[in-house]
C-alpha cells in the first residue's frame, strides 16, 4: 500500500511517511525524504532527514522494542503508526530530542496521518517505554548491535577478518562526512579555502586528493562562498579516485557510463577540458537531468545521452572510445553510512542479479574500447563478488584485457583497490583498470 503524503504539514506525520515509504513501499530515500522535506523549513527539514536517518541506522534495536510493547500489528491504513512509533522511540533513546516533545508531539501526528483514534495506543507505548527505562536496555545480539541486516553481516564473513567486520560496521554507523571537490577551471584550492576562512567554515586538505576539501562540519552546501559559480562539487573522497584512475588526455573519446547525477563526469572534464568527446549515458531521466544541472553550474560541456548502457545499438554511433569508465550498478554496501536506507532496500537476492548485470555491461562495453584503450571498473561496494572476484573472471574470459595495477600487490587473481568505509574519512569503493591489447 502506497501512501500519499499527509495534506496537512506535520513534522512528526511527515518523518513517519518517510519512514513508511522506505520501509513499506521499497521506495529510496532519495524518491521520498525531498517530497517531504520541500513544504518545511531549512531547519525542520535538516530534522526530518537527521530523525529519519537515524531510524534506519537503528532500525533492529527499535524493532525489538516495539515488538515487545505492541500486542498486534497495525494493518491497512494504521499500518503507518507503526512507523510512528518507530520514530518516538528513536526519539527517545538515541535523539537530543526532550522527552516531554517527542511524546506530545509524536502522539499529536497520529491525525494528520489518519489515525486520530490511535493517540491513546501511541501514547500509552511511548509512556511505557519512558516508564521501564527500555532505552537503557539494549539487546546483546551482535546482529541487533551491528544496525545491519543479518544478511550483509554474513555476506562479509567469508572476506574479512573479525576486526575489518567490526571496523565496517562502526564506520557503516557513523554520518559520513562532507567531501568537496574543487572546479579547477574556475578557480583554485586556494582562492576557495581562503573564502571558507573568510565565512568561517572549518575544513581540511587532503594529502591524496589535490582538489579535495573535507568540511569539519554540516553546513548548507548552496550557501557556500563560489556554490553559483561553479567552484565546487559535493563528491566524497573515494569517488574522487574515479576520474584520476581513469587519467583522460586531451582529443580522447571517453564515455562514462551510468554516469548520473555526474560527479565523474564533471571531473573528467575538469582534469582534461580539451577533450575529443565526453559522451555521459545513463538509463533513468530524472537522474540526467541532475547531471545536466551539475555541469551546468560548473561551466562544463558533455554530450548527455539516455540510454540502456547493454543495448549499445540504440545509442552507439560506432565510434570506438580511449577510456570507459563504467561505475556499475552495485549493491552499494560501501555507502550504506551516507545512505542508511540502502540496509533495508538491499536484499540478499539482488546480489546475483547484479553480479549477472554487472558482467553484461562488461561483455557489452568491452569492445567499444580502441586496442590500447583502458576501462576503469568502478562499484560502491564491499563484496568481492562485485569486485576482484568478477574482474578476475572477465580477465579469464578476455585475452585481450590486461590488469593495469593501481596498487602494488595486485594480481589476476586478485585485481583492484577495495576502500573500505572510513579508510581516510572516505566511503567504500572498489577500482579495478583495463587495458586492451591487440587480439
Amino acid at each position: 500500500m502506497k501512501l500519499s503524503l499527509p495534506r496537512n504539514k506535520d513534522l512528526r506525520g511527515d518523518a513517519a511517511w518517510v519512514i513508511y515509504q522506505i520501509l513499506e513501499a521499497g521506495k529510496s530515500s532519495r524518491e521520498c525524504l525531498n517530497i517531504a522535506q520541500r513544504r518545511h523549513t531549512s531547519k525542520d527539514s535538516a530534522w526530518i532527514q537527521e530523525m529519519t536517518m537515524g531510524v534506519m541506522r537503528q532500525l533492529p534495536q527499535l524493532q525489538l522494542w516495539l515488538r515487545a510493547l505492541l500486542e498486534q500489528p497495525l494493518k491497512g491504513k494504521n499500518k503507518i503508526i507503526e512507523h510512528l512509533l518507530l520514530l518516538g522511540l528513536y526519539q527517545l533513546a538515541f535523539s537530543r530530542v526532550s522527552e516531554h516533545a517527542a511524546v506530545s508531539e509524536t502522539v499529536n501526528a497520529c491525525p494528520q496521518l489518519g489515525s486520530p483514534g490511535l493517540k491513546a495506543l501511541v501514547n500509552a507505548i511511548l509512556r511505557r517505554f519512558q516508564r521501564e527505562n527500555l532505552a537503557h536496555q539494549l539487546s546483546s545480539d551482535p546482529i541487533v548491535a551491528s544496525g545491519l541486516p543479518k544478511w550483509i553481516v554474513k555476506a562479509l564473513q567469508p572476506h574479512y577478518s573479525q576486526e575489518q567486520i567490526s571496523h565496517i560496521i562502526e564506520q557503516t554507523n557513523t554520518i559520513a562526512p562532507v567531501w568537496l571537490r574543487v572546479n579547477q577551471q574556475q578557480t583554485t584550492v586556494d582562492n576557495f579555502t581562503q573564502s571558507l576562512k573568510a565565512h568561517n567554515v572549518e575544513y581540511r586538505l587532503s594529502d591524496d586528493h589535490p582538489d579535495a576539501v573535507l568540511l569539519l562540519s554540516r553546513t548548507d552546501i548552496p550557501s557556500l562562498p563560489g556554490y553559483i559559480q561553479g567552484w565546487f562539487s559535493v563528491q566524497d573522497g573515494a569517488a574522487q579516485y574515479a576520474a584520476r584512475y581513469l587519467n583522460p588526455q586531451p582529443g580522447e573519446r571517453i564515455l562514462d557510463c551510468c554516469a548520473a547525477p555526474g560527479g565523474k563526469t564533471s571531473h573528467i572534464l575538469e582534469l582534461a577540458p580539451n577533450l575529443n568527446a565526453c559522451v555521459a549515458l545513463d538509463n533513468e531521466a530524472s537522474r540526467l537531468a541532475r547531471l545536466k544541472e551539475n555541469i551546468q553550474r560548473l561551466k562544463l560541456e558533455a554530450t548527455v545521452v539516455h540510454a540502456d548502457a547493454i543495448d549499445t545499438d540504440t545509442w552507439w554511433d560506432g565510434n570506438l572510445f580511449d577510456r570507459i569508465l563504467l561505475d556499475a550498478p552495485c549493491s552499494a554496501t560501501g555507502v550504506i553510512r551516507r545512505h542508511p536506507d540502502i540496509r533495508w532496500l538491499r536484499k540478499a537476492t539482488d546480489i546475483e542479479r547484479l553480479v549477472s548485470l554487472q558482467q553484461t555491461m562488461l561483455d557489452k562495453l568491452w569492445p567499444l574500447l580502441k586496442e590500447g584503450g583502458t576501462l576503469l571498473y568502478a562499484t560502491c561496494s564491499i563484496l568481492p563478488q562485485e569486485n576482484a572476484q568478477q574482474i578476475s573472471r572477465f580477465l579469464a574470459r578476455y585475452d585481450d584485457a590486461h590488469l593495469d595495477a593501481i596498487t602494488r600487490d595486485e594480481t589476476d587473481n586478485h585485481p583492484g583497490r577495495q576502500i573500505l568505509p572510513g579508510e581516510q574519512q572516505m566511503d567504500g569503493f572498489y577500482y579495478a583498470r583495463l587495458v586492451k591489447s591487440a587480439s
